[in-house]
This record gives C-alpha cells, sequence and structure tokens, in this order.
C-alpha cells in the first residue's frame, strides 16, 4: 500500500480526481480449478482463488455469478468477481515441496491469506472509464515461459507482471508503485525477510465488443507510450491503441507470500528454492486469471464517484463494506480428489516437474498416474474457515499403468508437447488451447 500510497501523493491534488479502491480479498479455496482454460476438467496445476462462492469447474458465461453467488471473500459485498493465480511452493533440499502460505497485504485487515485487488481509473485524470460488463473475463501472463527480456521503457506491458522483495513490508523496499523501482520480473533470489509480493496488473484497453474471446486476451491491449519506471505503468499517460479505444478500469493483484517460515530451512549455497505451481522456478510464468461479477452498475458507481487517492474501501460509500469475519466464513471445500497444501508433498500437484528454461516449459509423456476427478458444479455453501493443514484431507491418486494411450484428463497435446496424442478407449484428445490439450 505504501507503494502505491507514494505515488499518490506526488500529484495528489490531480490523482484525487481519479477513481482507485483497494481492497482485501481472502481465500476461497486452493486447488486445480483453471475454469477459462481447462473448463470443465482439472487444472494441470493448482491455482489459489478468492472471489464469489459461485466459482465452479466451468463457470458458464451465460451465467450471472453476481446472483449466484450467497457470499464473497473480497471487502465489497456487491463484487462477486473471481480472481485466480498460481501458487508458491518452497522446495526442500530434500526433494519435497510445501505450499508458501499467503498473509493479509499492507492496511487491508485481517484477511485469511487471498490476495489485494485494485480497480484504478488512472491517467489522465477525470476521464471516465467503462465498467466490464456480465460475461466479461480476461487472463494476463503465460504459465509456460521460463525466459523474459528486461522492461522496456517504451513497453507498458513488460512492467504489467514482476516480483518485490520486501525487507520490511512498510519500509524503503516498498517505496514504489507495482512493477516500479526495484521490483523484478524474475522470482528474487535471495531470502526477503519480510515475505515476496506479486504484482500483477491487467491490460485497461477494450475493444468495446466482445466480453471473452476463445483465448481471453485479444479482447484487451495495455496502453500505448513511454513508461517511467519510477512511477509504473499505474499513473502511465499513454492511450489506448485504435483497435481497443475503450478504457476500462486497471485491474491489479498484489499476494504477499510469506515466506518467513522457512528462514531456518533457506538454502545457504544461494540457490532459489521457490517455484510456482506450473514447476516454474523462474516466476516468469507468473499469470492471473479474472472473471467479472459485480452486482448491477455496482462498479461503474464507484469508479464515477470513490475519488479516495487511496482507494480506502469505507470512503467507496456506494459499495458495501463487509467484516473480516464475513469476509473470512466464506469458504469453498476443495473439489479435487488430492493434496495441495499442509504438509511437504513428493512432487508438485498434477504433472509439474520443474523445468528452468530457457526454453518454454512442456509437459511430459507420462504422468505416472491418472488425474483426480471433480465436481463440475458450483458449490455455494459458505463454510466455517478451517486451519490449512486440515483444510484438504484428502486421498491420494492411485497410479494407472504405463501405455501409449493418453488416460481420461491426461495432457495429449499443445505448443511443445513431445508425447502420445491418442486416448484412451472413451476419451477424446480436445483442444483446450494453444499450450494444452486434454483427453475428454
Amino acid at each position: 500500500m505504501l507503494a502505491l500510497s507514494a505515488a499518490l501523493l506526488v500529484a495528489s491534488a490531480i490523482q484525487s480526481a481519479t477513481a482507485t479502491i483497494r481492497f482485501g480479498c481472502s481465500q476461497l479455496v486452493t486447488q486445480r480449478f483453471d475454469p477459462l482454460v481447462t473448463p470443465g476438467i482439472v487444472s494441470p496445476h493448482v491455482h489459489q482463488i478468492v472471489g464469489g462462492n459461485a466459482f465452479n469447474l466451468t463457470m458458464d458465461p451465460n451465467e450471472d455469478y453476481s446472483k449466484t453467488a450467497t457470499c464473497t471473500t473480497c471487502r465489497f459485498k456487491e463484487d462477486k468477481s473471481n480472481y485466480w493465480t498460481a501458487v508458491l511452493y518452497f522446495k526442500h533440499a530434500n526433494g519435497s515441496y510445501m505450499r508458501v502460505p499467503q498473509k493479509p497485504n499492507d492496511q487491508v485487515g485481517s484477511t485469511n491469506g487471498g490476495m489485494t485487488v485494485y480497480y484504478i481509473a488512472g491517467y489522465p485524470p477525470f476521464q471516465k472509464v467503462t465498467a466490464f460488463k456480465k460475461g466479461f473475463r480476461m487472463i494476463v501472463g503465460d504459465p509456460m515461459i521460463r525466459t523474459k527480456a528486461a522492461p522496456q521503457r517504451n513497453s507498458v506491458e513488460s512492467y504489467a507482471i514482476s516480483f518485490r522483495c520486501w525487507d520490511d513490508p512498510r519500509g524503503n523496499s516498498n517505496n514504489s508503485p507495482p512493477g516500479g523501482g526495484q521490483d523484478t520480473a524474475a522470482l528474487p533470489t535471495k531470502f526477503c525477510n519480510g515475505g515476496i509480493r506479486s504484482n500483477i496488473i491487467f491490460p485497461t484497453c477494450w475493444d468495446g465488443t466482445s466480453t471473452d474471446p476463445e483465448d481471453h486476451t485479444s479482447h484487451m491491449r495495455y496502453q500505448t507510450g513511454t513508461v517511467d519506471p519510477g512511477m509504473g505503468i499505474i499513473w502511465q499517460q499513454g492511450t489506448c491503441p485504435s483497435t481497443h479505444p475503450v478504457r476500462t478500469p486497471t485491474v491489479i493483484y498484489e499476494i504477499a507470500w510469506d515466506t518467513a517460515p522457512f528462514k531456518s530451512v533457506w538454502p545457504k549455497d544461494g540457490s532459489q528454492p521457490l517455484v510456482m505451481s506450473m514447476g516454474d522456478p523462474t516466476g516468469y510464468g507468473q499469470h492471473g486469471d479474472y472473471v467479472f461479477g459485480w452486482e448491477g452498475d455496482s462498479l461503474q458507481r464507484a469508479m464515477d464517484t470513490c475519488k479516495d487517492q487511496f482507494g480506502t474501501p469505507e470512503a467507496c460509500r456506494e459499495l458495501t463494506v463487509l467484516s473480516d469475519a464475513e469476509m473470512n466464513k466464506c469458504t469453498q471445500k476443495p473439489q479435487v480428489n488430492e493434496r495441495v497444501e499442509g504438509e511437504y508433498l513428493p512432487a508438485l500437484p498434477g504433472c509439474n516437474p520443474v523445468q528452468n528454461g530457457p526454453n518454454p516449459a512442456t509437459m511430459p509423456a507420462n504422468c505416472g498416474g491418472s488425474q483426480p476427478t471433480a465436481t463440475a458444479t458450483s458449490s455455494t455453501t459458505v463454510v466455517q474457515p478451517t486451519p490449512t493443514t486440515s483444510s484438504t484431507t484428502v486421498l491420494v491418486p492411485q497410479p494407472t499403468p504405463q501405455g501409449p494411450a493418453i488416460p481420461k484428463y491426461g495432457q495429449c497435446g499443445g505448443n511443445g508437447w513431445t508425447g502420445s496424442t491418442t486416448c484412451v478407449a472413451g476419451s477424446t484428445c480436445t483442444k483446450l488451447n494453444d499450450w494444452y490439450s486434454q483427453c475428454t
């Protein structure tokens, strides 16, 4: 928060005319669901999800999730959207993996893990932005990449996804906007005393017609122009390209990873022990998914009227503020039959061997086991939060015999795929995106 506050104070008189809301969201569930990339089937890797409890395996774009959700893990009652990212794991010297917990970001309350979300109108000031519509969704980032060029001042997108190494979340290591200052595109290479913060900034220019193209990305673009590294892209004074002329709110995720529990077992040889859930030890494959779910015109009203320069929820009187207890009690039980957190695991969930790059990651031909099944219905039951160590007690998936035919829910194609494209009897190889085809 101090990072954004510092940027805002530079020109507070002008920027107070720019709409900003900033709020915490507690954890809804952690599991291998990704209904945008792999709708209806188990995802290749683990995600942490926040937002409305109508989140499910398919997320039909025709459904109004602001009405079907009965609660939300986010600060505003009107926001039943869903926000999700990959998960960070610590790799022990013995080769086992432990999920890195999340902690509340600065000045968001006592949320149970989760993340911080921003909606910002940005520059130039006084502009009107157009809120997203029912059925809108988008993705940013590529989970398969393992290298990335350094940020370029003439490329807004190159500043969009980064990490911050906190010496102290309220100290000098947090005195720049997300993506600016000392933030890096790769995971930090040292132990960070205050933890690590992920910064994920979505594009803000919409084509004005499509709410969800097949690739979930082509309807959105970043603004053009030059970036001031000291200010990042939040207040960058660029314009939208003519192909995507409609300015929307800038959506930002900040995830605070609590690395403190691993200090005593952190490698002494200078090696980097963190790996993202898709087998990415570089961090370049960090990505985020967004499904709109605000009630009625509530987001548009907030963007039109909530001008508090720090985005404080209580200052936005157009919206209903929930308590920490109300947010934290909105949870879902995992629906994938496997353990993903709370103890050291022998391997990353799914089929995700660590791949350092620099070539893009590929999925191995034989994963040594079948994919667990999941329930493809939405869950709207509010359950009391339970400790991480007991919230995902499940059975370990049973292995299947090796062979040329890919089992149901296994990968059978995609960019870089070198394994079999033949599925077991009763299953067909279905293309889900350019990087992943699955036997369904």
